[in-house]
């Protein structure tokens, strides 16, 4: 019995884990399709492009699903039009939540999230309710095991990062905007090798809680995150002296 119990624990993780990819690559094939449709299909020419499908093939996504999204960006193929958009609003306790999302039914996608805030005692505010607290910023994730740490700050600080930590078995490098592209060019002409690279919002505050309180936020977030139009969901709650940042990739 007990044996059948690990196994079904491990079906229902494979299950998790599969759903979980499954609305990684659909984000990035939107993705796709929305940058080649803004600025083309050829990724040598749009770096957007060319950006949405590195990150796609190193979520192992195929070279022909890959194409697909390129022409229906292009109008190759038939498609969903699909736009970016973000919301914003309050969690429980005052913690603000900034959500970026692809929709092809903005009227369905604001009102599911509506829904979602009002039944987890939260508010889907306006447009500029939050925005104001979150900075975009550039991510890269380096292994620590790939590179020493003063090596790796060369290369970046020269590019125009702005900061470099260690999270766990990870280096991770903060850069401006402007910058993002400069610092990935910079890592890959260096052979230096990227777990990971987005661009991300960082609160420029955060909220403190207790357990109780938090879970609250965390359950109406992973609600959020869960929904189908949603790409990531930023908060300004503070877990373990960390500001909660849900995104899909994770």
């Amino acid at each position: 019995m007990a044996g059948h119990n690990k196994w079904s624990k491990i079906k229902r993780q494979k299950a998790k884990e599969d759903k979980k990819k499954s609305k990684i690559w659909a984000r990035l094939s939107r993705e796709i399709s929305v940058a080649a449709r803004e600025g083309g299909g050829d990724p040598e020419m749009n770096a957007t492009l060319a950006n949405a499908i590195e990150r796609a093939e190193a979520e192992n996504m195929a070279k022909d699903t890959i194409e697909r999204a390129i022409k229906r960006g292009t109008g190759e193929l038939e498609g969903q039009d699909y736009e970016p958009a973000s919301y914003e609003g309050y969690a429980p306790h005052g913690v603000a939540v900034f959500i970026e999302a692809m929709t092809d039914n903005t009227n369905r996608t604001v009102a599911d999230l509506r829904h979602l805030f009002s039944t987890h005692q939260g508010n889907l505010g306006k447009e500029g309710s939050v925005g104001y607290l979150f900075e975009q910023k550039g991510e890269i994730q380096v292994p620590t095991e790939a590179i020493d740490e003063l090596a790796l700050f060369e290369v970046v600080v020269e590019a125009g990062a702005e900061d470099l930590r260690t999270e766990g078995d990870m280096y991770v490098v903060t850069t401006p905007v402007d910058t993002f592209t400069n610092v990935e060019d910079a890592l890959e002409s260096a052979d230096i090798p990227v777990d990971d690279a987005d661009l991300v919002r960082i609160p420029a505050t955060t909220v403190s809680l207790d357990e109780t309180e938090a879970e609250q936020v965390r359950t109406l977030v992973e609600k959020v995150e869960d929904h189908d139009d949603v790409d990531a969901v930023y908060t300004t709650l503070a877990d373990d002296g960390e500001a909660l940042s849900l995104h899909s990739e994770d």
